[in-house]
């Protein structure tokens, strides 16, 4: 027979383990939220970041920036791992530090990590760790020091690139790993884009194009990474989200299959207290 008060404690445990899954599924909606809603406002400022560059591009031999060229070959790459410092977010780190080993399988390379998961992950791989930027909270907060901190590993000609590898948001319920170059930059397509309709006006630029385009291009590295760091936020914050719904709908279920368990049990014992009242009765008889 079951032990009744066993199972009484495991349906308190399941309650009490849904209760706090649910309120866990709360806040990580709340923080996706929030985490969506800075995205989308840096969106706008990104396109203006983005087309700026490309006009000042037309204007002036870009190629002569250090950084859009890539420095003497060193057969070597920078790699910025971007996870999270807290678990009980389903598979998002195992996803990405599974594509982490695949794209960068061939590949020599020095690893920053942002994210305690990533960074006791290269650590188990036996691989050390150039610079940790876990400690500072939220990550949005080291976008600045971390775009120093590259662009001077780029441009001090250790690296031929430098990549960033992280989670990119592109549902509620969807999340892939991605892998993409910072730098050198890339003025995509500016010899053959077709120029935009501007109207009949000219920009008045001072001191020179050259040197707002020199002084616009950290900016322009900037808003890539923190873009990153953002989605990066909000896959995190939904990802955790559906996890916790799903331990409180299993909870929920284990406390319903417990009180199943723990009804038949009661009953059983209540069918073996009649049976023997009823035979104590005819043995007294």
């Amino acid at each position: 027979m079951a032990n009744i008060r066993l199972i009484k404690r495991r349906i308190k445990s399941a309650k009490n383990i849904a209760q706090i899954t649910k309120a866990m599924e709360l806040v990580a909606a709340a923080k996706m939220k929030k985490a969506q809603a800075a995205a989308l406002a840096g969106k706008l400022y990104a396109q203006k970041i983005y087309e700026m560059v490309m006009r000042l591009s037309k204007r002036t031999d870009y190629r002569e920036h250090k950084l859009l060229l890539a420095p003497e070959p060193t057969g070597k790459r920078l790699v910025v791992l971007l996870s999270t410092n807290k678990g009980l977010c389903g598979g998002l780190n195992t996803s990405l530090f599974r594509f982490f080993m695949r794209h960068y399988k061939d590949v020599n390379y020095d690893v920053v990590t942002i994210g305690k998961k990533g960074a006791d992950f290269v650590t188990r791989l036996g691989h050390g760790v150039k610079a940790d930027f876990s400690d500072t909270t939220p990550f949005e907060k080291i976008v600045p020091a971390l775009v120093d901190y590259l662009t001077e590993q780029f441009l001090s000609g250790g690296y031929d690139a430098v990549d960033l590898a992280s989670n990119e948001f592109l549902s509620i319920t969807k999340q892939e790993p991605r892998a993409k170059t910072v730098l050198p930059l890339t003025i995509s397509g500016v010899d053959t884009a077709e120029t935009k309709e501007e109207g009949n006006y000219e920009f008045l630029i001072e001191p020179s194009v050259a040197e707002v385009f020199e002084s616009l291009l950290p900016h322009y590295v900037e808003n890539q990474i923190r873009d990153a760091v953002l989605q990066g936020e909000a896959a995190e914050h939904s990802a955790r989200m559906i996890a916790m719904h799903n331990a409180t709908d299993n909870a929920n279920s284990l406390q319903d299959d417990l009180t199943l368990l723990y009804n038949k049990a009661r009953q059983e014992k209540i069918t073996y207290e009649i049976t023997d009242m009823v035979t104590a009765r005819l043995a007294v008889e």
